[in-house]
């Protein structure tokens, strides 16, 4: 895995966690996930016309991974809706790590060293070390973390599952079509069709909806461009290097996101955190030595 690859997914990561502080920031949670389906619908129809249609082989996995990741967005906003930012997201990506490197090393064949092995499962438990903080260390002072209970916990565990299934899916998808970019486009195109329908379905009030939309449409546009890139440059990394690699190098945008938790939320960020954290940096780096 080449230095380049690793410092691209590094930024990926970076951009991941700016762009969930964003969707945390919208308080209307089905106006955030809309927005952003609108911003794929945009870009996506412009690299559905530059880049190459995806082989006929490769639509069932952009069909199922569009639905999967409307479910995962969906899911998400509703997740930090109910809990903190600094605990739901190192929860999720914690659980995606680990269900990554299980499916692609067991069922997908891939090998990965000694070394990168240890390194992926630092940054998991790093992860989810990040998503607890006990009581006395600044946490809630509730043993947990704070922030939505079981109900909430649940759905983090729910969008952890689905990261699972579109990234395994997407890397078997790019890999066949040989084109990411013109992957990614399609499957943008197709998300940015269902997201914002689903929204508009599952909302209560359409014309309230309709209505946050235009007033938080500054914020959304630069969370689902955020993204966007975001996710195009981890599409590209996994047509290039083991998808459990990836996903670990991916996930420490946790490590930006404890920083927009602290100083934008105003959640804690005590030593038992920066512990976690220091830990995820150590799995990088043997996560880029290994390999």
């Amino acid at each position: 895995m080449s230095g380049g690859i690793v410092l691209a997914v590094l930024g990926a990561a970076l951009l991941h966690g700016s762009w969930n502080a964003i969707a945390k920031a919208i308080p209307a949670r089905l106006v955030s996930s809309a927005l952003i389906g609108v911003v794929y619908l945009l870009v996506g129809a412009i690299g559905c016309l530059v880049f190459p249609l995806p082989p006929q082989e490769v639509w069932p996995y952009l069909l199922i991974s569009a639905a999967v990741q409307t479910a995962y967005l969906v899911l998400l906003t509703a997740a930090y809706a109910k809990t903190e930012f600094g605990r739901t997201y190192p929860l999720t990506r914690g659980i995606a790590v680990l269900g990554i490197a299980l499916i692609s090393t067991v069922f997908l064949g891939e090998r990965m060293t000694p070394a990168q092995i240890g390194g992926v499962a630092v940054v998991a438990i790093a992860l989810f070390a990040l998503s607890w903080s006990p009581k006395g260390r600044g946490g809630s002072g509730n043993g947990s973390g704070s922030g939505g209970g079981a109900a909430g916990t649940l759905m983090a565990v729910a969008v952890g599952i689905t990261i699972t299934a579109y990234s395994v899916i997407d890397g078997m998808g790019v890999r066949i079509s040989g084109e990411p970019f013109g992957y990614a486009s399609w499957l943008f195109l197709l998300q940015g069709i269902s997201i914002p329908l689903v929204c508009l379905v599952l909302s209560r009030d359409k014309v309230e909806m309709l209505r946050g939309m235009r007033r938080h449409a500054p914020m959304g546009a630069l969370g689902g461009i955020l993204s966007l890139v975001a996710y195009t440059i981890v599409v590209w990394a996994q047509s290039l290097a083991p998808l459990a690699v990836v996903s670990a190098l991916r996930e420490t945008g946790v490590l930006a996101a404890g920083a927009i938790g602290y100083l934008v939320f105003r959640e804690p960020f005590s030593r038992w955190r920066m512990t976690a954290t220091a830990c995820a940096v150590a799995g990088i780096v043997a996560i880029r030595l290994g390999g």
